[in-house]
């Protein structure tokens, strides 16, 4: 595992995904080289999307290991929601950052959690990656505040939201 930076006793995140009902990305986010090409990505999110695929993590969060990781994974409608950390983290604080993702995204969806909302409104899902974990280091998980940041970076330009994000993991 290598981070850019050594966060000493600080949680670590190493990779929140967002997969579709068929296991396809939606929104990935990598914050370490524990896979390092885009085939050991993609092999990585198949592994785990087929073998939580036939649990029931649509009321509340599942955790499960994983190739010596924690992961902590919830399914809503036709989308996976995934927060993957090493085995040495707290399956707790990984619960609250899926679930702090889950409840922005759900506030900026306006409660439509579904494929196609997400991919049309993909902008803030990234943006939302983006004010939860930073290189791996967890700032917020308060989805209220996370969903507010994420509105006010689509308020403070004139230019559509869409057109300031410049990248798609």
């Amino acid at each position: 595992m290598a981070f850019p930076l050594h966060y000493g006793s600080c949680p670590v995140v190493k990779n929140i995904l967002r997969l579709d009902s068929e296991g396809k990305r939606v929104a990935v986010k990598y914050y370490c080289d524990d896979w390092p090409t885009n085939s050991a990505k993609h092999a990585f999110e198949k592994a785990i999307f087929t073998k939580t695929q036939k649990t029931n993590a649509r009321t509340e969060a599942e955790i499960a290991m994983f190739d010596n990781n924690i992961v902590v994974y919830k399914f809503v409608q036709d989308l996976h929601f995934f927060v993957t950390g090493g085995d040495d983290e707290n399956e707790l604080v990984l619960a609250t950052v899926l679930q702090g993702f889950f409840d922005a995204v759900t506030l900026l969806l306006r409660s439509n959690v579904e494929q196609r909302e997400a991919l049309e409104n993909l902008d803030l899902v990234l943006l939302c990656l983006d004010e939860i974990v930073d290189g791996g280091m967890i700032l917020e998980t308060d989805g209220n505040v996370i969903a507010g940041k994420v509105a006010s970076h689509n308020m403070d330009d004139g230019s559509p939201i869409s057109e300031q994000v410049t990248y798609i993991c």
